[in-house]
């Protein structure tokens, strides 16, 4: 039996690699389940590996492994994920040793694809053409990246937020667009993009 801390340790680990197609570190557990110590975050991850819902890659960097990973992504195809690049200034090359599950990223749980037209969100790096992966949802957190249905008429990609009026509004990325403000009433969350896919070919 898993204590409720425990569980809810489990639950963002499985959403996390929904999300991000790997595991989580100990620090982003430690933030996502809402505490500060990683030592507690350490017993919580001994837990679930001695209840048999975590294991060990040795060798690994992040070395955690869910058990019960969906048979169907058992061999999903990956990319090898070899280090970090400084679009910036330049830092150090050290090589990684670890991939990507694109199976997570693109086809995890209640995921779909969206074409992109318009260029309202260009300062949040979602661009003309690009597409969006967008998690099925019927709720958002203020600051997300909706699609919005407006008057079960009209359909939008826009940020997210709940104004102390009780209203909604709709911001685009990029300033030649205003704000567009609505009652609650008018507008249905159908997702929120989780990634955008961009082709340079």
């Amino acid at each position: 039996m898993l204590t409720p801390a425990q569980r809810k340790a489990l639950e963002f680990i499985r959403r996390y690699r929904r999300e991000q197609g790997g595991c989580p570190s100990l620090t982003e557990i430690a933030t996502g389940i809402g505490i500060r110590s990683r030592g507690v975050a350490h017993r919580y991850v001994e837990a679930l590996i001695a209840a048999g819902h975590l294991r060990r890659r040795p060798g690994r960097k992040r070395g955690l492994e869910l058990t019960d990973v969906d048979p169907a992504h058992a061999s999903a195809p990956t990319l090898p994920l070899l280090g970090s690049i400084a679009a910036g200034r330049p830092i150090e090359a050290v090589p990684g040793e670890d991939t990507i599950d694109l199976t997570a990223f693109l086809l995890g749980l209640n995921r779909y694809a969206l074409r992109v037209r318009g260029d309202s969100m260009i300062e949040a790096g979602i661009l003309d053409g690009d597409t969006v992966i967008v998690e099925a949802r019927d709720s958002a957190d203020d600051g997300a990246i909706v699609v919005a249905l407006i008057d079960d008429a009209e359909v939008t990609l826009k940020r997210l937020r709940y104004r102390a009026d009780g209203s909604v509004q709709l911001s685009a990325a990029n300033p030649a667009f205003a704000p567009m403000i609505y009652g609650a009433g008018r507008i249905r969350i159908q997702g929120v993009v989780v990634g955008v896919l961009r082709s340079y070919r």
